[in-house]
């Protein structure tokens, strides 16, 4: 990486946590509004990303592949079941626990914040994040 000839915007980084960072900020950049819209937080989006991906996930699942911490999740899925964008139903293999889909809205919503992820730089972000991560 050359120096910096004092441009505008960031600059690349070798470190990859800082690269993962603007990659994030970026995302978030595109989502930002979306969300706005519908009252939610980035948090609701890695949920509703997740559930849709895992359709019957567990909380447990959920809260470790959606990057939650486990004492907010429960908050941030209410929010989610009370905006009609998640429906969460008793596991049938065992009652103990909930599983979560995403309803017909929340399914919708998802695919429009997909969309909005990918933007204006179709492929930047996903070329950016295998550069980070090292995956194709």
């Amino acid at each position: 990486m050359g120096e910096h000839a004092g441009g505008e915007g960031p600059v690349l980084s070798r470190s990859r946590l800082v690269r993962l960072r603007q990659e994030e900020a970026d995302l978030r950049a595109r989502v930002q509004p979306l969300l706005d819209e519908h009252g939610l937080l980035p948090e609701h989006w890695r949920i509703l990303a997740v559930v849709d991906d895992h359709p019957g996930i567990t909380m447990t699942s959920l809260a470790t592949s959606a990057v939650v911490a486990a004492a907010s999740l429960t908050r941030h899925v209410d929010r989610l079941v009370e905006l009609a964008l998640v429906v969460r139903r008793i596991d049938p293999a065992d009652r103990r626990r909930a599983v979560l889909a995403l309803s017909s809205r929340g399914a919708d919503l998802a695919a429009r914040l997909l969309a909005a992820e990918e933007g204006s730089d179709v492929g930047t972000t996903s070329a950016g994040l295998a550069d980070v991560t090292g995956r194709a």
